[in-house]
């Protein structure tokens, strides 16, 4: 919730000339330490806005002494969203983005107030900010020359909305200018200020990226010896002395720790694995016992049941008293082939990070959730694959009622380079980054609950084989995601059975077609009718 306050004192102005028709838009919180100065320099302004996040010192006090001061309260969202917000809030068109801690000098503020008054309402202005250590200029370290994008109609363009890391964004055939003047940058005043900052700085970079890009304690430890190399001697830092020493040191921290703590936050990924069943209590057991032998168990387990009889119950109650880990049956009425709506209700109950897909009768490598945790990313559908196998050997299988050691070299098995596993094959192999939905099959899938709940999920409309998978994938990839099928990895062998009925094709490939002909990217009964209001 936003709360402005109104300023009424008859505080420090400038009666010199009219005032620049633009608003110096400002993010606080304790910024009291250079905020007069700052201020003060601003003073031409038409409005400065501050839009503070939380100051308990005073921030509020010396902004009442500035009649141009407009005041407003936000919690913290980021600083690309926070700043977009401060430019919606403003009362001029034109927006002169600044922090609290810099000070435009007289040479600046004159160029701001021409180009303002040409009203070029498709160019961006930039201007060479100076930064400063210990009240000392410093010009290396990449520190120097440091050129940024910063006045700009907000009807044109704006920034960025990454949490740690803005920008303006500069539109393709915008007019880019350099503006006279300089931007006197306060920096940090000792180590402690650098610290704090990249404490600030690498948290919110590990919460923005977290599942979207990987890394490893190794990756993190070759990052900051890059960065300190690239600041000291590419960068200049040894010609600062002390300084360059304590600034190249700090940055190469900051590097270090954003990777340690996204590798952190991104091992902590929560897995459910969603079974679907119909019918089949003597597979689901054995299938349920191969999930619980996995290297890297799921978080919870839930079995999408389409409307099994009592065996199938007693069987899920009687497993589910054996886990280690919740086992949980979502069961819904017989009352025909309706796989995507058991999926949406398995989908809405699941409380993991990461869902993976299989079906009721594919025994399980015990490696398969590993496999799959291992290349999950938002934004990314994983399409694994399945061997077959034959009839024979799954009626042996079932017969025993014993999870069998199932591998490439077993009898009875189909495709036999499907169930190879290795890991290096697998790195190169899966086809990455494409978008077609042909050969999606839900009985092997991953995708982050997330995304799933971003195209509301399978379409219950789906009644009757066929389709409902190749639907779901059509709208994630529409949505932005993209496929990564996963070979060499992710193994599951199936059981055989007689094939579905396929009478309802014709009217399933009618609402897939739509799908794809008008690029949606949610459908209207999805998951959303299952979700906790």
């Amino acid at each position: 919730m936003i709360h402005q306050l109104t300023i009424l004192s008859d505080g420090i102005m400038s009666n010199l000339q009219p005032r620049i028709p633009a608003t110096a838009a400002m993010l606080v919180k304790n910024s009291e330490r250079y905020l007069k100065e700052v201020l003060i320099a601003l003073a031409e302004f038409d409005e400065v806005l501050l839009l503070d996040n939380g100051s308990t010192d005073r921030t509020f006090e010396i902004a009442e002494k500035f009649r141009n001061v407009s005041l407003y309260r936000h919690g913290f969202t980021g600083f690309g969203p926070m700043k977009n917000l401060a430019a919606k809030l403003a009362q001029n068109d034109w927006i002169f983005s600044i922090d609290s801690d810099e000070i435009p000098d007289a040479e600046l503020v004159a160029a701001v107030r021409a180009a303002v008054a040409q009203d070029k309402r498709e160019a961006v202005y930039s201007l060479s900010r100076l930064n400063h250590y210990n009240g000392r200029p410093i010009k290396a370290c990449g520190w120097y020359p440091d050129i940024l994008p910063r006045l700009y109609h907000r009807g044109f363009t704006r920034f960025s909305e990454r949490q740690v890391h803005e920008a303006l964004i500069v539109p393709e055939g915008a007019q880019t200018q350099l503006l006279e003047g300089r931007l006197k940058h306060y920096s940090f005043e000792n180590a402690e200020g650098l610290i704090r900052k990249m404490q600030q700085y690498s948290t919110l970079y590990a919460e923005e990226n977290r599942f979207k890009k990987r890394t490893s304690p190794a990756k993190a430890l070759l990052h900051g010896g890059v960065s300190f190399f690239k600041n000291y001697f590419l960068k200049r830092g040894i010609a600062a002395g002390a300084d360059g020493l304590v600034i190249s040191a700090a940055n190469a921290q900051g590097s270090y720790y954003k990777y340690v703590k996204l590798y952190e936050r991104n091992r902590n990924m929560t897995v459910s694995l969603v079974v679907t069943t119909y019918n089949r209590p003597d597979a689901l057991e054995l299938v349920l016992k191969s999930a619980l032998a996995q290297t890297r168990r799921p978080d919870e387990i839930l079995v999408a049941d389409d409307g099994s009889g009592q065996d199938t119950a007693e069987t899920v109650a009687r497993i589910a008293r054996q886990s280690p880990i919740p086992v949980k049956h979502i069961w819904q009425e017989d009352d025909g082939f309706r796989a995507a709506q058991s999926r949406n209700r398995a989908i809405a109950a699941a409380k993991s990070d990461y869902i993976v897909l299989i079906d009721g009768d594919m025994l399980l490598d015990p490696s398969f959730i590993a496999d799959h945790a291992a290349v999950a990313l938002k934004g990314r559908l994983i399409q694994g694959s399945r061997v077959m196998l034959t009839e024979a050997r799954t009626e042996e299988i079932l017969n025993r009622a014993v999870l069998p050691d199932l591998s490439c070299f077993s009898r009875g098995i189909k495709k036999r380079l499907s169930a190879l596993r290795c890991r290096t094959l697998a790195k190169y192999a899966g086809k990455r980054g494409s978008h077609s939905h042909k050969g999606i099959k839900s009985c092997n899938m991953g995708f982050f609950r997330s995304d799933a709940l971003a195209v509301n999920g399978f379409n219950n409309d789906f009644v009757g084989w066929g389709r409902e998978d190749s639907e779901f994938a059509a709208r994630c990839f529409h949505s932005g995601m993209k496929r990564h099928n996963l070979k060499f990895a992710g193994v599951a062998y199936h059981l055989w059975h007689h094939e579905a009925e396929r009478t309802s094709l014709p009217q399933n490939d009618v609402l897939l077609q739509a799908v794809l002909e008008e690029k949606q990217t949610r459908c209207e009964n999805g998951v959303d009718v299952f979700l906790d209001k």
